[in-house]
């Protein structure tokens, strides 16, 4: 795998291999590239990269790579840019499409070119060995070979970008689209296989979203959007389904948009409504179930006239008069009688989703289902008014069969209206769910209802006739489809008959005593005569015996048997009770016993499954090694084999491995390879001898054939020049003729044209100084208008400047306010300093006073002997003893630089003038000394960072 730094690097080697003619290796490095965890942000070259990724998967037709490539690029520009995945999707499709044109387009009969039952099926064995043993290949199986490829992978396209855009609400539209495309591929190449799949897979796509409801791109098919794109598609699915015959798959689909309509409980449009049941009739009537048929054209009539508003009164007629005949079709009698309970609940269950896929909403419960039937349907059409808008003869065919009892000529009268029935017809212009009614399709039902009902008459008039007299009465059939009628009306329970082909008689009403119409009789006979008896001899009332004895006894019975009742019931009561304690305790047992055996069974399941598993693994091991013994085996003896032939080799068999077995093998078919291709290319040598022979021997005589028809197209040239020569003389003439005669009106059509010339010039003028009017009023509004904006331009630059020149004043009156505040405080910081100078300097003098006391004090004589070596001894505490009160005084003044209240400074002022010594020692401070002392070194340093604090202070001031 090839590591780039850039997609663009990728892009530019691609590029560079397809150049050279490896297209399998750009292929492999764009695939690395896409589906790298390196480059997992999305970025435009990204797109270019997938346009030449989709180009070469289909140059390759690799279908698998394009899936891999376009899952990776979905991740990448999911939360990003999915308008890019959009347009990937779009190209790729495009170009599948086209080159599967460009492949049909090449090919010479398309018809055996997809003759393919399945697109996903690999070749059949019987393909591959003609492909290989005939030398030359017909012309069906090399358009097979170009045209079946390009189309099985335009169709793995279609369902991979249906895979890669199921459930994305960011992509809808396409893949409802894609759809639509695929349904198209289908029904244009008659796919019927592919189609069916392509509904299952959409199918699972809409099961899948409502399985997993929280995914996160998940559709809202509460949505109008979402939900008119997947009604869209279950339609067209619908239609298609229609269109190739595939009426089961239709019937699907109907159940597909009616399991949408009830999940999100909305109805969709009536237009789409009137697609869904026009397409419920065909599928109905394609399975023979004329109820649910008529059932449905009822609701697309009803609709039609409600919502349509451009419904024509002709369409309205043809509607109505389908109505009518689909609910004659019905069969009058009950298809279910006779079937066992089975098959009874499966046909309640059975109507019970047909009547809710029709709209008619019908009780789960069995007492109070209403059931659509025949006679419900007919009376529901004459409420609703739709035997009003039928045709005059609809009408009095419905008259016939329903209404009149006409036992002997029924038949006769009903056939010349059915004869006009049949002809009745043709395209609704107005109704495009339904674009054409035949009306034509109903008249084999009606004649099968009129015979039902002629015989129905009959049987209720005549017990015998002849069944002569009976084909003549029924002109639609023979007796034998009559006698088909009738058996299944006998079996239904509509008919009595009895047909005796010896005697060539019918017989209606023979029945047995088991039957439905003698089952009751003899009761019912014998319940009359006890009536008339009653009421003809009342019985005489009897007067009781103990009646008087015993007036009471009846009371007394009655509250006795009360009594005894009572006692029965609580009896019940206490064993029903028992018989519950009984069974709750048997219940409890039976659930812990249940959990007991279910534990017990688990550990056994699970014992055996490992059990089972490690059975397995080592019987496939073994299996595995014994195949491979046995390929060794074979190939050695297929060795043997040959080299008995040919020569022994060279090695024994018992030292050969499999690998050197396989060596020999190969090389042994690689050798046989070789000569069949030579024989081949023998026997091409030959043909090609023969075939060159075969055109020497047919030039000459296609030369002949040549020049004498040049002969003949020269004849033939030189007759049809002629002949037109001599037309284009005599249309001179005529033209000659026509300009003589027309040449009269030359001056008038002068004088005309200047009179339209004068008119159109004066109405042009006039058109004219109206235009430059209404240009000089535009330009006078526009400069107005530019007058007017210019002013409001200039003042409000003006008021701009007045508010930026108050600005700046402000800030200028700020910045002033500021400086006066920092000068007055450095300022005040100076009055400080100099206060500070003025203590220092005070403290000097004080200090050079104490300094010139001591040296007085030592000037002074003494009393006492000199002696060398006292005087500095006697001298250090003299001097220790002076020093002292300096001190003293020096550390109770403040130090310089430092600040002083104002109570206090009057104390540090006072202090240098308290010592009177300083006078008394002739010393007043007029004289200073410039020697400093080791005090006057740490004042500045002092007075430096008093300063420093002072002005840090003011500075946070």
């Amino acid at each position: 795998m090839a590591n780039f730094a850039k997609p663009e690097n990728a892009l530019k080697r691609a590029e560079e291999l397809i150049t050279v003619g490896q297209k399998q290796e750009a292929l492999q490095a764009l695939h690395d590239l896409i589906t790298s965890r390196r480059y997992r942000a999305w970025q435009k070259t990204l797109e270019r990269i997938m346009f030449k990724y989709v180009e070469l998967c289909v140059d390759m037709r690799r279908g698998r790579f394009a899936k891999d490539g376009l899952i990776q690029y979905r991740i990448v520009c999911q939360q990003v840019n999915i308008n890019s995945l959009e347009e990937v999707i779009k190209h790729f499709m495009h170009l599948a499409t086209e080159r599967a044109e460009l492949a049909r387009n090449q090919a010479q009969a398309l018809e055996e070119a997809l003759d393919v039952e399945d697109l996903e099926a690999d070749k059949r064995p019987e393909d591959l060995m003609l492909s290989y043993v005939s030398g030359e290949k017909g012309k069906d199986r090399s358009d097979r070979e170009l045209v079946t490829p390009w189309f099985k992978f335009l169709w793995e396209t279609y369902r991979t970008v249906l895979e890669i855009l199921r459930n994305n609400s960011r992509l809808e539209a396409l893949y409802a689209m894609t759809a639509h495309r695929a349904f198209q591929f289908c029904k244009q190449y008659k796919r019927t296989t592919e189609f069916r799949r392509l509904c299952e897979i959409i199918r699972n796509h809409l099961a899948n979203l409502n399985k997993y409801r929280d995914q996160r791109d998940r559709p809202d098919l509460s949505a109008p959007e979402s939900l008119q794109l997947y009604l869209d598609t279950r339609f067209e699915q619908l239609k298609v389904a229609t269109e190739l015959n595939l009426w089961q798959e239709a019937f699907r689909s109907i159940e597909d948009i009616y399991g949408l309509m009830c999940m999100v409980k909305k109805t969709p449009k009536a237009s789409l409504m009137g697609v869904y049941y026009g397409k419920l009739t065909e599928i109905f009537w394609m399975s023979s179930n004329h109820l649910y048929h008529a059932y449905a054209w009822l609701k697309l009539f009803s609709l039609q006239k409600g919502f349509n508003k451009n419904l024509s009164q002709k369409d309205l007629q043809l509607i109505a008069s389908s109505v009518v005949l689909a609910a004659l079709s019905v069969p009058p009698y009950d298809q279910s009688y006779g079937a066992s309970h089975l098959e009874l609940e499966n046909e309640k269950e059975r109507s019970l989703r047909l009547a809710n896929l029709i709209g008619f909403e019908v009780e789960p419960k069995a007492e109070n289902r209403v059931a659509l039937s025949r006679s419900s349907l007919l009376s529901e059409l004459v409420s609703k008014g739709v035997m009003s808008c039928v045709t005059q003869e609809v009408k009095d065919l419905y008259h016939l069969l329903e209404n009149e009892f006409l036992p002997l000529d029924l038949a006769l009268k009903v056939q010349p209206i059915l004869n006009k029935i049949s002809k009745l017809g043709g395209k609704l212009s107005s109704v495009s769910s339904v674009p054409e009614v035949q009306l034509s399709q109903y008249v084999p039902a009606l004649e099968k209802l009129a015979t039902l009902r002629l015989l129905q008459q009959v049987s209720q008039v005549y017990q015998t006739i002849q069944i002569d007299n009976i084909s003549k009465m029924i002109p639609f059939f023979d007796f034998t489809a009559i006698e088909k009628i009738s058996v299944d009306a006998v079996r239904r329970n509509f008919l009595s008959i009895k047909v005796d082909h010896m005697k060539s008689a019918v017989l209606f009403g023979k029945q047995s005593i088991e039957a439905e119409g003698l089952r009751n009789h003899l009761s019912l006979f014998a319940e009359s005569l006890g009536k008339a008896r009653t009421m003809i001899y009342p019985p005489a009332q009897k007067a009781a015996k103990l009646g008087d004895a015993l007036s009471n006894l009846a009371e007394i019975v009655e509250k006795e048997h009360k009594r005894l009742l009572a006692r029965k019931s609580i009896i019940e009561k206490r064993k029903e009770e028992q018989e519950r304690l009984l069974l709750e305790m048997e219940r409890v047992e039976e659930s812990r016993r249940r959990e007991l055996q279910k534990m017990t069974e688990d550990a056994e399941q699970k014992r055996i499954a490992a059990e089972y598993e490690q059975r397995r693994n080592q019987r496939i091991l073994k299996e595995i090694e014994d195949r491979e013994l046995e390929e060794a085996q074979a190939m050695l003896q297929e060795a043997e084999k040959r080299s008995k032939r040919k020569k022994k080799p060279v090695v024994e068999g018992e030292k050969m491995t499999k690998q050197v077995i396989m060596e020999l093998a190969l090389n042994e078919q690689l050798r046989e390879r070789q000569e069949r291709e030579k024989k081949l290319q023998k026997y091409a040598k030959i043909m090609d001898h023969l075939e060159r022979a075969k055109r020497e021997e047919a030039a000459p005589l296609i030369e002949a054939a040549h020049k004498q028809r040049l002969a003949a197209e020269a004849a033939l040239h030189e007759r049809e020049q002629q002949q037109e020569i001599e037309q284009s003389r005599q249309r001179h003439a005529g033209d000659l003729e026509e300009k003589k005669r027309l040449g009269r009106m030359l001056e008038q059509k002068r004088i005309l044209q200047e009179r339209v010339v004068s008119s159109r010039e004066a109405e042009f003028n006039r058109l004219k100084r109206e235009r430059q009017e209404r240009i000089s009023q535009i330009i006078q509004s526009r400069k107005q208008e530019r007058e007017a904006r210019r002013k409001m331009l200039f003042f409000l630059r003006s008021e701009e400047e007045r508010k930026k020149r108050l600005q700046e004043e402000e800030e200028a009156r700020k910045r002033e306010e500021a400086e006066r505040r920092k000068k007055e405080e450095a300022e005040r910081q100076a009055k400080l300093d100099e206060i500070a100078e003025k203590q220092r300097k005070r403290l000097l003098e004080l200090e050079e006073k104490e300094r010139r006391e001591k040296e007085e004090i030592l000037r002074r004589p003494t009393p006492v002997l000199p002696k060398p070596a006292e005087p500095p001894t006697l001298g250090r505490p003299t001097e220790l003893g002076g020093t002292a009160p300096v001190t003293a005084a020096a550390s109770a003044a403040p130090a310089p630089g430092k600040y002083v209240p104002r109570h206090m400074r009057v104390k540090v002022d006072a202090a240098p003038q308290a010592p009177p010594e300083s006078d008394r020692w002739g010393s007043s401070g007029s004289k200073s000394d410039d020697r400093p002392s080791w005090r006057d070194e740490r004042k500045p340093s002092s007075f430096g960072s008093s300063g420093s604090r002072t002005s840090w202070s003011s500075s946070r001031r």
